[in-house]
């Protein structure tokens, strides 16, 4: 007896990381070709107790966010002018910035929201003259949070 395949199944496949886009505010921010630290990490405090010697208690502590690194090829100085805010007075502007994964069809599929980020590192390319390689900034930024952001399903 043939089996009939929920579409919903396929929402589970893995999605190809390659077509993102970052925001600040509602701006486009930059097209970006790398995009690595998302992610959270919640802090474990082992706490033995007296006579108990078949386990330790395992207490949740404090949220930690990783840096998020973002890397593209040297096109213009949006990046360079956000990190040189402040940068005499350490008077940032925090930011609300989105990075938004798209499918290969340019359909939503997932986004990242991160709370007050602002840019902590910024590298420019290296160069060699025995390379053709595309020439790549990076921007690293710090945040305050970061939520999975729900898109619509069609």
């Amino acid at each position: 007896m043939p089996v009939a395949i929920s579409s919903r199944l396929f929402l589970s496949e893995p999605i190809l990381g390659f077509a993102f886009v970052v925001t600040l505010g509602a701006d486009p921010l930059a097209y970006f070709t790398e995009c690595s630290g998302l992610g959270i990490e919640r802090d474990v405090k082992v706490h033995p107790e007296g006579g108990v010697n078949d386990y330790e208690h395992q207490l949740p502590g404090r949220v930690k966010y990783p840096r998020i690194t973002l890397k593209r090829g040297l096109a213009g100085t949006k990046l360079w002018d956000w990190f040189q805010e402040g940068l005499y007075t350490c008077q940032v502007e925090r930011r609300h910035v989105t990075i938004t994964l798209f499918t290969a069809n340019l359909l939503q599929m997932q986004a990242w929201s991160l709370t007050d980020a602002y840019p902590t590192k910024w590298t420019g390319p290296s160069f060699n003259t025995a390379n053709t390689e595309v020439a790549v900034e990076s921007l690293e930024l710090v945040h305050h949070g970061l939520q999975m952001v729900a898109i619509p399903l069609l």
